[in-house]
């Protein structure tokens, strides 16, 4: 049996192509789309325990006692409560949005201290110091303290830069230097005190416990008294407001799901704009088919005794008709009778099986093997009377008794 046999071949073909394609793009992307908890993610999110991942140091602060909160709703909220006592920890941020780069700089000249890691992390600063590395190392670095500032006394850090920064300007202070490259600057702009890694290396899961990056991270974002402190994943893509509810899987597949159903569409309306073949006729069902059929509505219906009512209502008519006595209503006895006196050379049994046939018509508890029975007597009386009522059947019938007297005389 065909899948689905009931479309059309065409249809039943598009639709197995769709349901191939579907399943190969969902095995692409199961393989193809990274683990989100793995090693391979380079995100320094405080939701991933991978190498990567920044999970260990946002719970390190919270089990110190530090007043630590992840920050998932839009930057500018934060940034129209923020005050001296605000600290906000941007790791990897990824944003271009000139919203976020006003909420970060509005953060900082209300005295917040911000401590901002990588490139991006560096472009969302005021004072448009970030930059690509002259150098690229894929190896961590030890870190080289510059200057007297508190933060380069951290101790010994490692660090794998992945941005640059500009000097020149005195109001940056650089405070370690990854071969004669700035790795970690920190200045005033307006109230506030920025803190800038060249990378996240340091509070990341797999780095967090090497020599004294904890310490670096500490010294960065100050004393733990009188601030309260937040670290950003909303520039990791975690926003929430008040469409996150319909946010997810679900809004990514109505998007997804969208352009695919048009496409769906399209190709349906143009496969039915042209000329469409007229169908054929449809066959037709020989006679057993069509008793087959007909047999089929009785049985199940359990109506035997109407096809017997029929039956007899059919034979009525012919045989009145035969007798020259067209739209007369008689019982079986009359009926018989008049058969009788038309047809004298009629089987001896017609008035029993009329009789019969009448009181099986009314009757609810007739079987259908009865019902064959009579209705097939009926059908033999019919081809006996239609028989006597050809011309010459009177003269023939007369014939074969005269014979026959005559062969008993003899």
């Amino acid at each position: 049996m065909k899948f689905l046999s009931s479309l059309d071949a065409k249809d039943r073909r598009l639709l197995l192509w769709c349901l191939a394609v579907g399943t190969v793009l969902c095995v692409a992307i199961a393989f193809l789309m990274p683990g989100p908890n793995t090693n391979n993610n380079p995100l320094p999110s405080t939701y991933l325990s991978g190498q990567h991942g920044a999970r260990a140091a946002y719970e390190t602060l919270l089990r110190s006692d530090y007043p630590i909160e992840r920050w998932e709703r839009p930057l500018g909220e934060l940034a129209a409560t923020a005050g001296p006592d605000t600290v906000v920890i941007f790791a990897e941020p990824l944003t271009r949005e000139p919203s976020d780069l006003k909420a970060v700089r509005q953060i900082i000249e209300r005295g917040g201290r911000v401590l901002s890691t990588g490139f991006w992390g560096g472009f969302i600063l005021p004072g448009d110091a970030s930059g690509t590395p002259d150098t690229f190392s894929f190896a961590a670095c030890k870190l080289e303290p510059e200057g007297l500032n508190p933060l380069a006394g951290a101790g010994e850090v490692w660090m794998v830069p992945e941005a640059g920064w500009q000097v020149g300007n005195p109001a940056f202070h650089i405070d370690y230097t990854c071969a004669g490259q700035p790795a970690v600057v920190e200045y005033d702009w307006g109230k506030g005190h920025v803190v800038w890694w060249a990378s996240s290396t340091p509070l990341e899961n797999g780095s967090l416990a090497r020599a004294h990056d904890l310490d670096l991270l500490l010294n960065s974002i100050g004393p733990r008294e009188g601030h309260h402190f937040y670290w950003d994943e909303s520039l990791h893509g975690e926003i929430r407001s008040s469409l996150s509810y319909a946010a997810g899987p679900s809004w990514t597949m109505l998007w997804i799901g969208l352009p695919v159903l048009g496409l769906l569409v399209v190709l349906s309306f143009s496969r039915r704009s042209g000329p469409v073949r007229e169908l054929p006729a449809a066959v037709r069902a020989t006679p057993i088919e069509f008793l087959d059929a007909l047999g089929s509505l009785y049985r199940n219906a359990g109506a035997a005794s109407t096809a017997v009512a029929i039956a007899l209502e059919r034979f009525r008519r012919q045989s009145l008709r035969l007798c020259g006595l067209r739209g007369k209503q008689m019982a079986a006895a009359d009926l018989a009778a008049v058969l009788r006196r038309r047809f004298p050379q009629t089987d001896a049994s017609l008035e029993a099986d009329l009789a019969a046939c009448e009181e099986a018509a009314w009757a609810d508890t007739i079987t259908p093997r009865d019902a064959l029975k009579l209705i097939q007597k009926l059908h033999t009386h019919q081809e006996t009377l239609n028989a006597a009522a050809k011309p010459g059947a009177a003269f023939a019938i007369a014939n074969d008794n005269h014979s026959s007297k005559q062969e008993r005389a003899s």
